[in-house]
């Protein structure tokens, strides 16, 4: 019997997988990307939703989609060492290195941190990390009760807290988000703003991160076909982009509206603050406070458990699911007390290269079988990307590695040549050539 998923099923699939997604990030993009907009939100919004709903959304499916176990077994098709390397950078940077420690460091300061004002925030952020980190462990301990964790208990919450702040600010305009004037790169290329901004929550990667944890989840609902797990997958990946795609969009109004009450913010978390405030006087501090604690706690738990599993993989005669998920809390918890700031420095050239690649891999996946996984495609498509992604990744390495090493001349004349270099976007066009290259190579030896 080729079993599937109920409609109830894929529901709460696509709730587990809206909760791993959604994080205090997917709030703060959008607020301030309204703000900027103004009047011209839509073309704004429909840009944003384009690249941080449809791209992460992809990246899911394309692991459903390859009836691959995750990630490392998707990328080892290429080469076993690729896959280690790759597998290994992505999760750790995504993971323990960047994301997670975030997710504990933005709860505190957005909802936490103004109650010590007067005070040094050193010793409540210790213990706060602490308990934050406790409750993410004992959750991600039991990997096989994930949609219930967060598909029926921390999302649902989390949903009802975030609409009640989005339809009161909603409907308590200052002014018709029609009068706001829109800033300068917003007034004629309000799509293409919107979508660079969507690209920079680099919510693609985590969707290729995430692939692991809802292949499972289809799993133990007892889906045993690897087609059908596919379809599956794809299937719940619409109902989070739907909900995704709403949510933002509201989001996005939410601060186009904002400007009748508020100057443009220097950041969504001020923005989210400001409006808060505003619709609810002093409780709007403890509203915004839950909504974003729960937006990180579901999102860390998610992480935990997709590092974990994927580890566990790779390296099966090594440790143990729970051995690898203590440990990536440990250092999660170590790191968002001391060094944040400067792995983040580190972690986001990471990231720009890894983005790269894990777009080509996506793209790749959807047309493989035009090339029938003819492995040259895939090196050929990869050697051509390499080059644009690592001047992406010196691009925003820390200001005082490039002034150290001199690097600027270099970025400055690399900017000026290459197309699409100046939007982070450099590798397209060599990528597409590669992709060309390699798939003549394949009809001509491959289909032999």
């Amino acid at each position: 019997m080729n079993k599937r998923l109920s409609f109830k099923q894929r529901i709460i699939l696509g709730s587990t997988l809206f909760g791993m997604f959604f994080g205090a990030g997917n709030l703060i993009f959008p607020v301030h990307l309204g703000q900027l907009a103004g009047s011209n939100f839509i073309p704004a919004a429909i840009g944003f939703i384009a690249s941080a709903v449809v791209l992460p959304i992809a990246a899911v499916a394309a692991i459903g989609y390859s009836q691959a176990d995750g990630l490392f077994e998707l990328t080892s098709r290429i080469s076993k060492r690729f896959g280690y390397i790759f597998t290994t950078l992505l999760y750790l940077t995504i993971g323990p290195f960047f994301a997670i420690p975030r997710c504990a460091s933005v709860s505190f300061t957005t909802g936490f941190e103004p109650i010590f004002a007067d005070s040094n925030p050193f010793v409540p952020m210790l213990l706060f990390s602490l308990l934050f980190f406790v409750v993410v462990l004992i959750f991600s301990l039991r990997p096989n009760k994930i949609t219930t964790w967060i598909g029926k208990i921390i999302n649902p919450v989390f949903l009802v807290f975030l609409f009640v702040l989005i339809l009161m600010a909603v409907f308590t305009p200052g002014e018709p988000y029609t009068n706001i004037d829109p800033v300068s790169d917003y007034q004629t290329n309000a799509f293409f703003n919107g979508f660079l901004q969507g690209y920079g929550t680099m919510d693609a990667i985590a969707g290729l991160a995430f692939g692991i944890v809802v292949v499972n989840i289809v799993k133990n609902f007892g889906v045993k076909s690897n087609v059908n797990v596919a379809r599956d997958v794809a299937r719940s990946g619409n109902h989070t982009a739907i909900l995704m795609a709403v949510i933002y969009a509201l989001t996005i109004f939410m601060g186009a509206q904002s400007r009748g009450f508020l100057e443009i913010s220097d950041n969504g978390g001020i923005a989210l603050s400001q409006i808060a405030n505003h619709c609810f006087g002093p409780a709007g501090n403890i509203i915004l406070a839950i909504t974003i604690l729960l937006a990180c706690l579901k999102t860390s738990i998610g992480l935990v458990t997709s590092c974990s599993s994927t580890f566990c993989e790779m390296f099966p005669k090594k440790l143990n699911y729970k051995i690898w998920a203590i440990i990536f809390v440990l250092f999660s918890f170590a790191v968002s007390n001391v060094g944040l700031t400067a792995i983040i420095e580190y972690a986001v050239p990471v990231l720009n290269l890894l983005y790269a690649f894990s777009m080509v891999l996506i793209l790749l996946t959807f047309v493989s079988k035009l090339f029938n996984n003819y492995k040259p495609v895939y090196i050929i498509t990869f050697a051509f990307t390499l080059i644009p992604a690592l001047f992406e990744f010196v691009k925003t390495l820390p200001p005082n590695v490039i002034e150290y090493t001199s690097l600027q001349g270099a970025i400055d004349a690399y900017i000026s040549v290459v197309p699409l270099a100046s939007m982070g976007l450099s590798w397209i066009i060599p990528a597409i050539i590669g992709f060309i290259i390699g798939f003549v190579v394949y009809l001509v030896k491959g289909r032999k």
